[in-house]
């Protein structure tokens, strides 16, 4: 793992010389040997759906703390082992996946590979030798970068607000392009406060008009009940997944009924323009529009939604960019902080920043990383008027 002291922007500049001169990664890790999954949590749970979703068993899972998840019911069937339990044999036939991303990798496999696991893999990497029959895009390369690149990448770089988003954007790039775990001091990837930074936080007010774009089971909105004190004017929950707004509907309706009148949980996809699109479901927070997807639903544009919302949160799994291309009028008349997911697909590289750059004048912008192996990255966005009120 390779540390670096805080980058200045000339810093930033000259690294990012340096990430685009080395050679790419670009090869993706099929599971050409009997597969286990290294960790049982929420990517381990995830990975186990997407993986039975396109027919490759998991042979066991492993974890260090496995008597927790022994009497899973979702690891009914399988058998969740401690890393010293698994027999050297069957450690040498297996390709091991990691399934976890709130711990630097480098470190893990390293450990891993001192443990007798010969073949290691980010469990990304492994699901990225079958985007053809899935849409999860975690795992995705971004391969060479031509001086327009360059060019974009610079220009967004100059413009985040601090030093800290120049390095977790130097940090992302470096696993996008090289596969390296570049860490930077005073930079932490702090998974925590996904979405609610300090930053957002010091801005938010009690007559806050939340619109979670990709609301998932309500997690997001939990998160954003409590950090106002449960004072808001009015949260709308966009989830376009059955499965996912069950669970949705089952959180909210814990709440106190005078709160829970001022949510909506409205069932579609937002995107760039009206119409129905493919969609894969039953992925958890991986169900997306997809040309894969074997069913349709509605999709409205934000401005067309006729929403007012004063902060929007966006975790639509690579569509954020058409989400917000169709909600230009929104932002342009309500000015609403904007927190983006940015890890999906190359967008993240410079085009997605760029365009928030470009189209709110008079807004601050910070990128943070949430979890590591390039993934986790969210932009946020908060307009000039709200951070100095925050001060």
């Amino acid at each position: 793992m390779r540390i670096e002291p805080l980058p200045t922007k000339a810093d930033a500049l000259r690294l990012l010389r340096e990430i685009a001169a080395l050679p790419a990664a670009c090869a993706s890790r099929p599971a050409d040997k009997p597969l286990m999954l290294y960790g049982a949590g929420n990517l381990g749970r995830m990975a186990r759906e997407l993986l039975d979703h396109i027919g490759i068993p998991v042979r066991a899972v492993v974890d260090a703390n496995a008597e927790r998840f022994r009497d899973d019911p979702f690891w009914r069937g399988i058998p969740v082992f401690a890393p010293a339990e698994v027999p050297v044999c069957e450690r040498n036939e297996a390709l091991l996946a990691v399934t976890i991303a709130n711990l630097p990798y480098t470190p893990i496999a390293a450990q891993l590979a001192e443990q007798g696991w010969p073949d290691v893999a980010m469990f990304y990497d492994v699901a990225e030798a079958y985007r053809d029959r899935h849409p999860l895009g975690n795992g995705w390369f971004a391969g060479e970068m031509d001086d327009a690149d360059l060019a974009y990448i610079d220009r967004v770089l100059d413009r985040w607000a601090d030093d800290v988003s120049r390095a977790h954007h130097l940090q992302f790039l470096a696993w996008r392009r090289l596969r390296q775990e570049w860490t930077f001091r005073d930079a932490p990837v702090v998974a925590e406060n996904r979405f609610f930074i300090p930053e957002i936080r010091a801005a938010l007010t009690d007559d806050e008009a939340f619109a979670d774009l990709g609301a998932h089971t309500g997690s997001t909105c939990r998160a954003f009940i409590d950090a106002v004190g449960g004072r808001f004017r009015h949260i709308w929950a966009v989830e376009p997944d059955a499965e996912n707004r069950a669970a949705l509907d089952a959180m909210l309706a814990e709440l106190p009924e005078a709160m829970r009148q001022r949510i909506e949980v409205l069932p579609v996809a937002v995107g760039r323009e009206r119409g129905m699109q493919r969609f894969v479901p039953g992925l958890g927070y991986a169900s997306q529009c997809s040309e894969l997807g074997r069913m349709e639903v509605p999709v409205e544009t934000l401005d067309a939604l006729g929403l007012a919302p004063s902060f929007v949160k966006l975790h639509l799994e690579g569509a954020e960019m058409d989400a917000l291309a169709g909600a230009r009028e929104t932002l342009r008349t309500h000015r609403p902080m904007i927190v983006a997911t940015s890890y999906h697909n190359r967008l993240g590289l410079w085009a997605l920043p760029d365009w928030l750059m470009g189209e709110l004048p008079g807004y601050r912008f910070h990128l943070r990383l949430h979890s590591w192996c390039g993934t986790g990255s969210v932009i946020y966005c908060i307009p000039e008027e709200r951070a100095h009120a925050a001060q």
